[in-house]
Formats: C-alpha cells, structure tokens, sequence
C-alpha cells in the first residue's frame, strides 16, 4: 500500500468514518424460561419462529414480513435474571393506537411511557412518535412505535394520545 496514492488516502479517510446504519436488524434477550418466551413471543407479539435451537437454548424469531428483522431468545434455565432490556418494534399507526385493546384481550398490560396502566399510546414530542409498552414474561420492556408524520413538538415532552392530538 502507498500512503501518497490519492485511491488510498480516500480509502483510509473513508474507514475512519462510521458506515451508515439503516435500521435495526436484531435483538437478543436473556429469559428464563425458554418455552414461556416463545408463547408469548408467538401468541402475544405475533413474531414468526424463524429457528429453534434447544440444545444452546436458544431461539429466533422474525421480525417484519420481509424478514427485516430477527430477534433472538437466549434461555438462563432457573437463575434469576438481573437485567431488564428494551426492545422497540415499528408498528403502522392504526396497530399502536389498537395496541391497548389488543395486549389487553391477551392479558397483557399495556404502559404508558412512564410506566403506568395505559388506555391510549404515548407520544414522544420530539420524534414524534406514538408508542405502547409492555412487559414479556421475564420483565423486559417492549414497545410498539409508530413514528408520526407530524412536525416535531420538543416543547409537549411525553404526552398521551388524546393531548397530542388536541393540542394540534
């Protein structure tokens, strides 16, 4: 390699930046109870299983109906867990604002942003964005967000659903 070569100095300039990200691909979470993971992952969230693998306790699950995305189940068998994740899904609109109703018939429930018993989504001023969350079995918080078309409102903070859209 030659420093002086104009090819290669852009080359090395050009590592020194972060390549563009587009999205997120995956998430993976410790839980407890591997089986209980994958029912709720199924029944409540919806996410197809993609692959099982019990011997390393795992299991993985695909996000979005292009395989968009994948989230992954990593099982800590009986001990307990120490560590709450988050992990957010983009939902269409309409899904956030029946989101509620819907974690509700499943015997969910549905938070608001600052983790109260919730009947309307959230909506993050800033973003804006609408958003649910809730709890899967080993306590870590998920959330259903769908960004706004909106202008941005940094001044509101978090408001409910009902605020945001009176406040228009």
């Amino acid at each position: 390699m030659v420093r002086d070569d104009p090819t290669t100095a852009a080359v090395l300039e050009a590592r020194r930046t972060p390549l563009p990200v587009g999205g997120l691909f995956e998430a993976h979470l410790a839980v407890g109870d591997l089986r209980r993971s994958v029912r709720f992952y199924e029944r409540v969230v919806g996410l197809p299983l993609a692959f099982e693998e019990p011997r390393r306790g795992a299991a993985f699950f695909w996000v979005g109906a292009g395989r968009e995305g994948m989230l992954g189940l990593w099982s800590l068998g009986s001990a307990p867990i120490g560590l709450s994740l988050h992990v957010a899904f983009t939902a269409s609109l309409d899904d956030v604002l029946a989101a509620c109703r819907v974690l509700r018939s499943l015997d969910v429930m549905p938070l608001s942003f600052f983790g109260d018993d919730a009947t309307e989504p959230s909506v993050i001023g800033w973003m804006p964005a609408a958003a649910v969350y809730f709890r899967d079995p080993d306590g870590h918080m998920l959330e259903y967000l769908a960004v706004l078309d909106d202008p941005p409102r940094r001044d509101v903070g978090v408001v409910s659903w009902s605020h945001w859209i009176g406040s228009r």
